[in-house]
């Protein structure tokens, strides 16, 4: 599947980073990210690939419904497990699934959505990069540390920056 090595690519990015923080760093509430931390936005983006994982077997994903595991955003090392785990998981064949969410606050029943495991890895990926710039700025709240160039660009924005300089 030509999408595991892009999605690899980010997840080792954020590996590298976390390992270059302390957990006391990785769990810091940074106030230029409105008090959040490194650790619950490295928690957001795992569990969100932990629902789709989930949601493969079912053939239902729902991001709302995802459990919550505080472990990730407070032990950087439990963190870098899971996100291991989920490199190991990625290869798995398309098929169609149904996304439920949940927009309406007046509505009880969530709204489905027909999609496909490729399309929610494209997902993923794109909501991973968002969330990685957000850990950018975290980590160099907190932190000393040279994060990787890309960390936190999306493709599009880094081969646009890449034409523009040739």
């Amino acid at each position: 599947m030509k999408l595991r090595e892009p999605i690899s690519n980010l997840l080792e990015q954020l590996q590298f980073v976390l390992d270059g923080l302390t957990n006391e760093q990785y769990a810091q509430p940074v106030s230029v990210l409105s008090g959040s931390t490194t650790g619950q936005h490295t928690r957001h983006i795992l569990e969100f690939f932990i629902e789709l994982n989930q949601g493969y077997v079912s053939g239902i994903v729902n991001y709302d419904k995802r459990t919550r595991n505080r472990m990730i955003e407070t032990d950087k090392n439990f963190a870098i497990k899971t996100l291991l785990e989920i490199v190991a998981g990625l290869v798995k064949p398309d098929r169609e699934l149904l996304l439920h969410v949940e927009y309406l606050e007046s509505d009880p029943e969530p709204i489905p959505v027909f999609t496909n495991y490729s399309r929610e890895l494209v997902y993923n990926l794109e909501h991973m990069v968002h969330h990685m710039a957000l850990i950018r700025i975290g980590v160099n709240a907190v932190a000393d540390l040279e994060i990787p160039e890309g960390f936190g660009i999306a493709a599009s924005t880094l081969k646009f920056r890449k034409a523009c300089a040739q």
